[in-house]
């Protein structure tokens, strides 16, 4: 049987905005709301934001004040991980997917992921790597963040790979609370402008291969009522 993922990209949406659309997708898989859009990738990019998992790590409402008089959002999310940074120039994609339609391990499933990163960057001649932390490494530089969340295998939030990122966000953080690494973009690694334009074809190529799925655009009438039934 065609294992099918829909791609539904929002463009240019707040993090707020966008954990709306995630949690009406999860909904979906539970409620069966709309049976032809049951695995969904959504492909976003966020105005600067600054967001926290589970594991808070000492952030107190001091550091949320300071972050927040940058000019960014600040969010406390369910899902995996420590503080980092999402904003302009960074390609996000959240996969609400339910895993017992591929395989029911939140380990492959974050592995995959990171495969599917590291493809992409080999693509781009760069040689990439995961570490004993998850995500994405060139080197010691951090270029693809992960933080995911399950309940009952259906997936929330997901990756946020860096493009042409200002980097400068991440100099007010530990990212992911990580003291001895940094933060690389794929425009630093190739000494040139590569913008979320550019590597998104790049990433969905790789996902559709690692993920073994064909990968279909969903048609403006159902993105339309998706984005509706958020406002």
């Amino acid at each position: 049987m065609e294992r099918i993922v829909r791609v539904l990209n929002v463009g240019r949406l707040s993090y707020g905005e966008a954990l709306k659309v995630q949690q009406y997708l999860a909904n979906n898989h539970f409620n069966k709301i709309h049976h032809d859009i049951s695995d969904i990738l959504v492909i976003v990019e966020h105005n600067p934001v600054y967001t926290i998992g589970i594991r808070t790590k000492g952030y107190t409402s001091e550091d949320e004040k300071r972050l927040t008089n940058l000019g960014a959002e600040f969010f406390k999310t369910n899902r995996g991980g420590l503080i980092t940074f999402h904003g302009p120039g960074q390609l996000v994609a959240y996969p609400i997917v339910n895993l017992k339609n591929f395989k029911p391990s939140m380990r492959w499933y974050v592995s995959t992921i990171e495969q599917t990163i590291i493809d992409m960057c080999s693509e781009l001649n760069l040689r990439a790597n995961t570490s004993p932390h998850t995500g994405v490494w060139i080197g010691d530089n951090k270029v693809c963040a992960i933080g995911v969340h399950g309940r009952k295998y259906v997936t929330t939030h997901g990756l946020a790979l860096n493009c042409n990122v200002d980097l400068k966000w991440y100099d007010h953080i530990v990212p992911c609370g990580i003291e001895d690494k940094g933060v690389t973009s794929l425009s630093k690694e190739l000494n040139t402008e590569y913008t979320v334009q550019d590597a998104l074809p790049l990433f969905l190529n790789s996902f559709k291969k690692l993920f073994n799925c064909n990968l279909l655009y969903l048609n403006n009438d159902v993105h339309t009522k998706i984005m509706e039934n958020i406002n």
